[in-house]
């Protein structure tokens, strides 16, 4: 895939992404009632308007609330950060020894520049509410912003560039393909639990994996570092 059809590809996503918040701001915007995640939970229910109210509704209605499933999330959270964590090591690593900022490779710079732009938009949607959650947290008295799902998001992005990364990085073929399969999975079954686990809204999840996936096709796109070693065919 060449590097304009990536940005392409980067661009529909985020342009997905924009339509998908005008879509929940102004289509089918019901009052849905919220409940606690805790069934004995004292907290007294609220009414929120809820875009797309009808398939986000019946979406929740189906799945319920899993709070082990919730858990499960929160530690596969934790696992993104340790990934995070450890090309920003790599990154401070040449730093050091190269003496030089200059010196490091681009593709943790590339890295770095995603993270960052991740962690913006977390912080952005926190503060601008498109939905409210189906469901308020132990600890809440009143739904927090759930569009995008920015665990989705984390996951997706961290998970997803650590298997791009290490393409670039990991000599052995088999072993890179083991690793790259591994994090694809984790990025998955993040995605899978966090909707199973009923405190997003369906089109939480959906903006979650499209606004990932731009970035990712945007990381993708960035040029590879000549240093950076390539899997030798084997010979016949």
């Amino acid at each position: 895939m060449s590097k304009k059809t990536k940005l392409i590809l980067s661009l529909v996503c985020a342009v997905l992404f924009l339509a998908l918040i005008l879509l929940v701001k102004t289509v089918d915007v019901q009052p849905v009632e919220v409940k606690s995640a805790e069934a004995e939970s004292a907290v007294t229910p609220v009414q929120e308007d809820i875009g797309l109210s009808g398939i986000n509704t019946a979406a929740r209605d189906a799945v319920g609330v899993r709070m082990s499933f919730y858990k499960i999330t929160k530690y596969l959270g934790y696992l993104s950060f340790l990934v995070a964590g450890c090309f920003a090591a790599l990154g401070l690593w040449q730093w050091i020894s190269r003496k030089s900022l200059k010196k490091v490779d681009p593709t943790l710079w590339s890295l770095a520049i995603i993270y960052a732009m991740v962690l913006i938009l977390y912080f952005f949607f926190e503060k601008v509410v498109v939905n409210c959650r189906p469901v308020m947290l132990p600890g809440e008295t009143v739904p927090a912003a759930s569009y995008p799902s920015t665990h989705t998001m984390l996951a997706c992005v961290v998970f997803g560039s650590a298997a791009i990364a290490l393409g670039r990085y990991i000599r052995n073929e088999t072993l890179c393909k083991v690793l790259q399969a591994a994090l694809w999975a984790l990025a998955g079954l993040t995605v899978a639990l966090r909707f199973l686990s009923g405190v997003h809204w369906l089109t939480d999840i959906l903006g979650g994996m499209l606004i990932s996936a731009s970035l990712l096709f945007l990381l993708a796109s960035a040029k590879k570092d000549r240093s950076a070693p390539r899997h030798r065919r084997a010979r016949k």
